[in-house]
């Protein structure tokens, strides 16, 4: 074989080479997808294509991203602005905010809380004709010292059979009560029936193949290095209960299975959101925690959600380095 020939070879082999590697890191993603504090996530596929992702105010006022790919998020706006900001708790935080499509308007609800007022936060919800806003606050649904129930934040809408619901709770019990018919009051009349013990804050509940799940978070989420906090599941035939780990023992005393635990590059991996399924079927889910080499706030994770006998598991029970994109 001449020089020329040779030459021509190394320079084809290595386009090729760099051309494969290019398509293979274009398959891939790495964690975190996000990496800035982007705690508590919650997302919407919106009809524009892209997908909304709204999270707890470490940007104030309560950050909108969007993304077509699941992958590459910019940010848009936040839901609020300092003039329209819900106020019933005036110096407390949004936090927490689970996103959804009611009729034809977005509804966003909130928690609203000072750190340590566990008895004056409360949850609220706003609306929008857009899912990048601007919201508009409906106010104060109930809080704590109201509705007796401890530390009311963390919301999460659910319907079913014709139904709606909410869920909410922090280490103080979850608990759930039926909404009005447009999801933006409690119900008259309805009353909160307690659905998971005192370990749980952070309820998503992903209805799969027959059963309904609990995912929730628990340990401490805020405090760095140190969290603890841990992904867990339990499941129920029945939306309001009673959620099981494979043991048969109940969520209200504490049982459950773990999904998501700390790793070397990650730690205090929670509060999930909703699971969203990509073209191929695969499920996916969003969470946060803490890197280990930049411990700066909670920064936003992606894993996939794989079922084995009707319960879902991550890979490793453990935050990814990097994984096949979804397909979208």
């Amino acid at each position: 074989m001449g020089l020329k020939v040779k030459l021509i070879c190394v320079f084809l082999f290595g386009f090729i080479y760099s051309f494969s590697q290019t398509i293979s890191n274009l398959e891939k993603y790495t964690n975190p997808v996000v990496d800035y504090s982007l705690p508590d996530p919650s997302l919407i596929l919106a009809d524009d294509g892209y997908y909304y992702l709204y999270a707890t105010e470490n940007i104030r006022n309560l950050p909108i991203h969007r993304s077509r790919d699941l992958v590459v998020w910019e940010f848009v706006g936040t839901a609020f602005t300092e003039q329209t900001r819900p106020n019933f708790e005036p110096q407390g935080n949004i936090l927490a905010p689970d996103i959804n499509r009611i009729g034809n308007k977005y509804v966003l609800y909130y928690s609203m809380s000072e750190w340590g007022g566990e008895w004056t936060c409360g949850i609220g919800c706003a609306v929008s004709d857009r899912p990048d806003g601007p919201f508009k606050d409906n106010g104060m649904m109930f809080r704590s010292n109201g509705i007796k129930v401890q530390n009311s934040i963390d919301p999460f809408y659910i319907e079913d059979d014709g139904h709606k619901y909410l869920f909410w709770g922090s280490f103080r019990g979850v608990y759930a009560i039926e909404l009005s018919e447009d999801g933006l009051t409690v119900k008259k009349g309805a009353n909160p029936i307690q659905i998971a013990g005192t370990a749980y804050e952070g309820t998503y509940i992903h209805k799969h193949e027959g059963y309904y799940y609990m995912f929730a978070s628990i340990g401490s989420c805020c405090e760095g290095l140190k969290s603890t906090y841990t992904t867990v599941v339990g499941r129920s035939k029945q939306l309001l209960g009673p959620y099981m780990d494979k043991n048969g023992k109940g969520m209200l005393d504490n049982h459950h299975e773990i999904l998501i635990h700390k790793n070397e590059y990650f730690v205090g991996p929670g509060h999930n959101s909703e699971i969203i399924m990509d073209k191929a079927g695969n499920d996916w889910i969003f969470y946060h925690a803490v890197n280990v080499k930049n411990p700066e706030g909670r920064v936003l994770m992606l894993d996939k959600i794989i079922w084995k006998n009707d319960w879902p598991e991550v890979k490793g029970q453990s935050p990814s380095l990097e994984s096949e994109r979804p397909e979208v």
